[in-house]
């Protein structure tokens, strides 16, 4: 399965071949008619192979945010695995996704340490967080690529719902989602979020990452709001806000 970022190599001219920011706009105009510019065989006709010339090719897939180089065939005599990884470690991709912010990728109870005790800063953070999150997953599912939503999404999406819901009901299952895609779409830097009303260039959902980057990720069963951190993802806090 071709998964962003995919690219194809021909080791006998020396090309690497990959869709950029100009071809990625085309297809999302509808200028460029192939099937995805993460299809290795699009990819491949974009730059005048077919049939067997495409045999000869070899194909791989690289993840800008984990840094994860997958060889997914070599069907070249030559094997250049190494030189395309080096090629796509020195990319800047700002040339392929321009509003891609390349950054580590945070699981809050895994990588944080949460803080000893809540406090109003905490709180404060949640208010304005409980103020936005209903219209984060229209929003950021409208707004970002799903190339960004499998890179970022699939590294902490279920993990993190699960040891919520380890500790809270299964009640709370939307409002974790919520904080998923909100942590998803600090992955982008865009002028304007659909559906919500912001600054330009402001991320409307910025209080759920910031809580996010603490180690605490809210959830909320129609009553009360609850933020969980730790490894377990264990209740810190519960009360009304």
């Amino acid at each position: 399965m071709c998964e962003f970022f995919s690219l194809v190599s021909d080791p006998t001219n020396f090309k690497i071949m990959y869709c950029n920011a100009n071809d990625r706009a085309m297809f999302r105009s509808g200028e460029l008619k192939i099937e995805s510019p993460d299809s290795h065989s699009s990819i491949a006709k974009m730059f005048g192979y077919t049939g067997k010339q495409e045999d000869k090719l070899n194909k791989y897939e690289y993840n800008p945010l984990t840094k994860v180089f997958t060889v997914d065939q070599i069907n070249n005599e030559t094997d250049d695995s190494a030189e395309v990884e080096k090629f796509c470690n020195r990319l800047d991709f700002k040339t392929v996704v321009p509003e891609l912010i390349v950054k580590p990728i945070v699981h809050p109870f895994r990588d944080v340490v949460p803080p000893v005790e809540i406090t109003e800063g905490h709180l404060a953070l949640l208010r304005e967080w409980n103020s936005v999150w209903n219209s984060v997953s229209n929003s950021v599912w409208d707004s970002v690529s799903n190339s960004v939503w499998d890179s970022v999404g699939s590294s902490v999406r279920y993990s993190v719902w699960h040891s919520v819901l380890d500790s809270a009901r299964y009640t709370v299952r939307d409002s974790v989602s919520d904080s998923v895609y909100a942590y998803v779409g600090s992955f982008l830097k865009l002028d304007k979020w659909e559906g919500v009303a912001h600054k330009v260039g402001a991320y409307p959902f910025q209080s759920a990452v910031d809580l996010w980057n603490l180690g605490l990720v809210p959830s909320f069963d129609g009553k009360v709001y609850r933020l969980h951190g730790g490894k377990e993802g264990k209740v810190l806090w519960e009360g009304k806000i």
